[in-house]
């Protein structure tokens, strides 16, 4: 068993058996051995037949109720994150989508490493204990609306590639390059997947991302344009009011 502030991990090995659980933080659970004849309920009364293999498992959010039943001895490895570490890098209940099955192979591995860090430095422990819960994040938060319904990974990257750079020159043949496409071939796979042009999906980012910062702050429409990656503060007014039928000031006057 390993111990840190913020961090439990504990490997046993349970008699065939299990039974009702109650989580205090956020687990994850690492089957060891095969369990073809596993059942699980969470959120309900009633235990359906969820097989899981070696190094399958589980990631349930801190208050979870249920059932975990197995009909052989269990190995299993646990991690339970407090949630003052998972507030750190950003994780909220609201954002938790629970995993059953397969478990990403960079979070699996730094899980298996845990009950090590004892070995380790203050310094180590708590670096080690941090990268667990930023995997995490990137594991159970849901995916950002832009990648509804893109099946294309490196389609998916152009758009992350956008939403992260929405202030700096965003050139087809930067986004083709990132997508490993040739420009033709990209602008064409692109528009067909998302219903817009590079082009025209770029001023509707930089748009939305206006409107937030419009309703929520309180930096000078210049300012939003510049971090928006409008360099010209009149041509953001056009394209603005274009798409909503205000100008900003208008808008946020009526947000106000």
């Amino acid at each position: 068993m390993c111990y840190m502030p913020g961090l439990i991990a504990n490997s046993a090995q349970l008699p065939a058996g299990g039974g009702a659980f109650v989580l205090q933080d956020m687990t994850l659970g690492i089957f060891l051995n095969d369990q073809p004849a596993h059942h699980l309920s969470y959120g309900s009364s009633r235990a359906t037949h969820r097989p899981l293999i070696r190094n399958q498992g589980w990631i349930l959010p801190a208050g979870s109720e249920g059932i975990c039943e197995y009909d052989a001895p269990l190995d299993m490895l646990s991690v339970s994150i407090a949630h003052e570490v998972l507030e750190e890098v950003g994780l909220t209940v609201a954002d938790f989508r629970p995993v059953i099955g397969d478990i990403d192979p960079v979070l699996l591995q730094l899980s298996l490493g845990a009950e090590g860090f004892s070995n380790g430095g203050t310094l180590y422990r708590e670096t080690m204990h941090r990268a667990i819960a930023a995997q995490l994040v990137q594991v159970v938060t849901p995916a950002p609306d832009w990648h509804r319904d893109i099946a294309d990974a490196r389609l998916r990257r152009v758009l992350d590639y956008i939403h992260d750079n929405l202030a700096e020159d965003l050139t087809l043949s930067a986004m083709a390059d990132l997508a490993a496409m040739s420009a033709t071939h990209f602008a064409k796979a692109f528009k067909q997947a998302v219903g817009a042009s590079p082009l025209q999906y770029v001023i509707g980012a930089r748009l939305d991302m206006a409107t937030v910062m419009l309703r929520t702050g309180d930096l000078s429409v210049v300012e939003i344009a510049w971090r928006v990656g409008y360099a010209d503060v009149s041509r953001f007014g056009q394209h603005f009011k274009r798409k909503f039928g205000a100008t900003p000031a208008a808008y946020r006057a009526g947000h106000a």
